[in-house]
C-alpha cells in the first residue's frame, strides 16, 4: 500500500505526516463572524504548531427540521470563503450538495466536501473529481469503513486522486452514533489520507426532536483516540458561543477549548509518528 500525500497550498496532508486541524463554525453566519472565527482558529493552530484549514458551510441542506437555519447561500458564502482565504492565506473547505454547485465552489475554495449522506451519489462525486480540487468525502453513518474504497474509486476515475476520507461515526440505534477506531486504519488501507471528525461523531441526530443534539464534552477524548490511531487530520467545528449557534451547537467546541486540545493532540501525534 502506498501512502498518498495531498498538498493544499502550504498544507501537507498524509497519514504519516504531522496532523492537520480542519475547523470553523458549522455554517457561515456572516462575513464578520467567519473572518473572526478564521483568525481566532488560525492563531490557536499556529500557537500549537499545527497546520490549519478553515471550514464553514454556505448551506446546510441536511437539517432535522424545515425550520432549521441553513446559512447565507452559495453566492454570499463563496465570496466570504474566498475573502477568508485571501486575508489569512489558509486553505478553505466547504460542502457541496449537488453537481451544479461544484464548479463555482472549486473556484473559491481549495477542498470540496461531500456530506456523509451524499457519499454514494455518483454524479456528485464525479463532478467534484473533475474540478481537480481536493475532494473530502465523509463516510456515511450507514457505511462500513471498507466500503469507502469504492467511494474513493469513483472520484479517482476522473483522474483526480487528491482525495481525503473522513470518519464521522456510525449509526448505533436511534439518535446515536458510535466511533469505531478500527475504521481509521481500515480506511487508511486505501492509501488516501484519513480524517477523523471529532465533533460530528458525538452528534445525536434528531436527538432534540426538531434539531440534533450532541455531547461535545466527549469530542476531545475521541480526537485524542483518533490521533493515537495515526490519522492525517482532525476535523472539529468550533464557535465562540456554541449554545447560541444556528446549527450543530451541541457538538461544536467552545473556542477556548481549541488551543489546549491541540497541545495534547500534538504531543500524542509526535509520539505515534516518531
Amino acid at each position: 500500500m502506498s501512502v498518498r500525500t495531498v498538498q493544499v497550498g502550504e498544507v501537507t496532508i498524509a497519514n504519516d505526516r504531522p496532523f492537520v486541524l480542519i475547523s470553523g463554525p458549522c455554517q457561515i453566519e456572516s462575513r464578520d463572524h467567519a473572518l473572526f472565527m478564521a483568525e481566532a482558529l488560525s492563531k490557536a493552530a499556529a500557537g500549537a504548531g499545527v497546520p490549519f484549514i478553515f471550514k464553514s458551510s454556505f448551506d446546510k441542506a441536511n437539517r432535522t427540521s424545515v425550520s432549521g437555519q441553513r446559512g447565507v447561500g452559495i453566492d454570499a458564502g463563496l465570496a466570504i470563503l474566498a475573502e477568508v482565504k485571501a486575508s489569512l492565506g489558509c486553505p478553505v473547505l466547504t460542502d457541496v450538495h449537488d453537481a451544479t454547485q461544484v464548479e463555482a465552489a472549486a473556484q473559491a475554495v481549495d477542498i470540496l466536501q461531500i456530506p456523509a449522506f451524499l457519499c454514494r451519489q455518483t454524479d456528485l462525486l464525479l463532478a467534484a473529481g473533475r474540478t481537480g480540487a481536493v475532494v473530502n468525502v465523509k463516510k456515511g453513518q450507514f457505511l462500513a469503513p471498507w466500503d469507502m474504497a469504492a467511494v474513493a474509486q469513483k472520484v479517482a476515475s476522473t483522474g483526480n486522486e487528491r482525495i481525503l476520507l473522513t470518519e464521522r461515526g456510525a449509526s448505533f440505534g436511534y439518535n446515536t452514533l458510535v466511533s469505531d477506531m478500527r475504521a481509521l486504519p481500515v480506511m487508511a488501507q486505501t492509501g488516501y489520507p484519513v480524517i477523523f471528525d471529532a465533533t460530528h461523531s458525538v452528534q445525536q441526530p434528531g436527538g432534540l426532536g426538531s434539531a440534533s443534539g450532541g455531547q461535545r464534552e466527549y469530542a476531545p477524548l475521541l480526537a485524542r483516540s483518533a490521533i493515537a490511531a495515526g490519522v492525517a487530520a482532525i476535523f472539529a467545528e468550533a464557535h465562540q458561543d456554541p449554545d447560541n449557534a444556528p446549527s450543530d451547537g451541541p457538538v461544536m467546541l467552545p473556542l477556548e477549548w481549541v488551543a489546549p486540545m491541540l497541545e495534547k493532540l500534538k504531543a500524542i501525534d509526535e509520539v505515534v509518528k516518531a
